[in-house]
């Protein structure tokens, strides 16, 4: 052991590609760019202009080839991550900004960049929405790989030419350099930051490589030369394990691998009870290259299909063509399956530059969702047209975030009926019977689900803001993060409110939040009667896992159990139990 550390110590992060392995590690620590400013001669500011654009021609060519390999070494999906690498080289706002600073400020190409692409990764970083902010980690990669064109350096790390096998740590593995790992000679990987849904993540999973990402200061704990076990099931790192854990990990891959198996059984089979009741199993998304995930892990069609990734970072706002376009393909990839396509979430959490926003006190409160379209006519109505026009092309339907009572649900169904006669004008085809939904996010919503419920065809439960808001506890904010929680009594009320309502007027019910995506969770939520769940692709076997081994009845039992409940540690004790019995194989090694 060449390492610091003497005897097992446990690291745990964030669990993103399943597998076990063990070896040497390789530590990545990138040096420090020093980014200097200096300031140009005025005949040179031209030049100076001309270096940077050469740059991006560099860096695209790169970026190209890079996607060329993954096409060929992985597949299609995989290299379209790399669609938004080459989006944001043709920003023009960036580019404007970085020219403008050059220009105005004489500044060197490198500074100018390096000071652009910073605010522009800050505003991202501290967005909500944890698949928003894990772009930033796209713009990261980006960044570093422009600037190394533009200073002439070479990559610090050419992971293509590793000599044996080992499990790389480091603060951060990009999406260009983790498309390029060979799984003779990686094993797994660790990182200090990250999420489950990084474009690197996504990757890991692609290669089939165990993967733990916010590790936290790993990479400064360990050094070149440690040895060390990687657990990608349950997010942990040991470093120097004992003959015992390994036995014990050993185990717990053979474990591992036998549930991988009966995932696979199940993945493209109905989700449907022992006893026969079946409920709707969909897919969250945020763009047209989500696709492929959704079918490979047997969703059944999108529940959520997320649009503001179309309107951030942009010069103008996307035009209805645009949308149009993304819109049609992801539909007519999914016909028969239906695609929900929620309308535009913007504010609160979410950023859009070029819609110059005001500060609010407190934006989750404020000028967001179906409001702020109902604000924005022509924002509002380019979408409907989008959407309504796609409907022509497949199975769509169409949602709105965010409503908080009747009058908002009157006005946004005026918007549509208003796009539909415009449509008829104009002879262009869409799907006279689209369903509209409305999501139920708020508790005023929830209190007059009976009279929302005679207007639109179905409801859509988005869990993660109806806890914020019932609970007054932002999940991000570390003093109250406690707060929130799923299994309390109230939230388990209002979602059996919200199910009755729509029951009650012959319309169907769905969750699209996180708890959707629980296994633990699935019984108790298909006992409260919900038709519908939405959740990430990569989660959707496990919940089908779980609810083919459900009985309607007994799933019943634990609704009952949950309303009549004042805690919620009990409730979440006796789903976590249920849900054990009901389905091992999901936890058996689990931490």
């Amino acid at each position: 052991m060449s390492g610091q550390l003497k005897g097992e110590k446990t690291f745990r992060g964030i669990a993103v590609s399943d597998g076990v392995c063990r070896g040497k590690v390789i530590v990545l620590r990138h040096a420090r760019r020093a980014i200097a400013r200096r300031e140009l001669p005025a005949d040179e500011i031209g030049a100076e202009v001309k270096r940077f654009e050469q740059s991006l021609v560099r860096t695209r060519q790169q970026i190209t080839e890079i996607q060329r390999r993954v096409s060929t070494t992985m597949s299609s999906s995989e290299a379209d991550i790399f669609d938004a690498h080459l989006l944001m080289l043709e920003d023009r706002v960036l580019i404007e900004e970085v020219i403008k600073i050059i220009r105005e400020h004489k500044a060197n190409a490198d500074y100018a960049f390096h000071t652009a692409s910073d605010r522009y990764i800050a505003v991202l970083e501290a967005v909500e929405d944890e698949y928003l902010r894990e772009r930033a980690s796209d713009l990261r990669d980006l960044t570093g790989r422009v600037l190394d064109n533009l200073l002439e350096v070479k990559d610090q790390f050419d992971l293509r030419h590793l000599k044996e096998p080992c499990i790389l740590v480091g603060h951060d593995l990009s999406p260009s350099m983790t498309a390029q790992l060979d799984k003779k000679f990686v094993l797994g990987f660790v990182t200090d930051i990250g999420g489950k849904t990084s474009h690197t993540a996504i990757l890991a999973r692609s290669l089939d490589i165990p993967a733990v990402v916010g590790a936290k200061n790993i990479s400064e704990e360990l050094e070149t030369g440690d040895y060390a076990l990687l657990d990608g099931y349950n997010g942990t790192v040991v470093v120097n394990p004992t003959d015992q854990t390994l036995f014990e990990y050993g185990q717990l891959a053979k474990i591992k691998a036998s549930l991988d198996e009966k995932l696979r059984e199940v993945q493209h089979q109905p989700a449907v009870t022992l006893d026969g009741k079946t409920i709707h199993l969909s897919a969250n998304i945020e763009d047209q290259h989500d696709v492929a995930a959704v079918t490979a892990h047997g969703a059944e069609g999108v529940g959520l299909f997320r649009t503001e990734f179309l309107f951030i970072n942009r010069e103008k706002l996307p035009t209805e063509e645009e949308q149009y376009t993304v819109y049609r393909e992801v539909a007519a990839a999914l016909k028969p399956d239906s695609v929900i396509i929620r309308t535009l979430d913007i504010g609160g959490d979410k950023f859009a530059s070029h819609l110059q926003l005001a500060q609010e006190m407190n934006p989750f409160l404020g000028w967001r969702a179906i409001r702020f379209c109902l604000a924005q006519p022509e924002l509002f109505r380019a979408q409907l047209r989008a959407i309504l026009r796609a409907s022509a092309e497949g199975n769509v339907r169409m949602m709105y975030p965010m409503i908080s009572g009747l009058d908002e649900l009157q006005q946004a169904n005026a918007f549509v009926e208003k796009c539909k006669a415009e449509l008829r004008a104009e002879k262009i085809s869409f799907d006279e019977n689209l369903e509209i939904g409305a999501m139920i996010e708020i508790p005023s919503a929830v209190l007059t689900a009976d009279t929302l419920a005679k207007r639109v065809k179905f409801f859509s439960i988005g869990s993660n803001d109806l806890i914020q808001y019932t609970l007054a506890a932002d999940r991000t904010n570390e003093k109250v993060s406690h707060l929130y929680e799923p299994t309390h009594p109230a939230i388990i009320r209002l979602i059996k409110m919200t199910v009755d309502a729509a029951h009650a007027h012959g319309i169907w019910c769905g969750v699209c939040g996180e708890i959707a995506g629980d296994p633990v969770l699935a019984p108790l939520l298909v006992g409260l009667g919900v038709d519908e769940l939405s959740a990430a692709p990569a989660v959707i076997d496990q919940v089908k896992y779980m609810i083919r081994r459900v009985k309607l009845a007994e799933a019943r039992q634990l609704a009952e159990f949950a309303l009549a409940s004042e805690s919620p540690t009990q409730i979440l004790a006796r789903c976590m139990e249920f849900a054990r019995q009901t389905a091992p194989s999901l936890f058996d090694g689990k931490a």
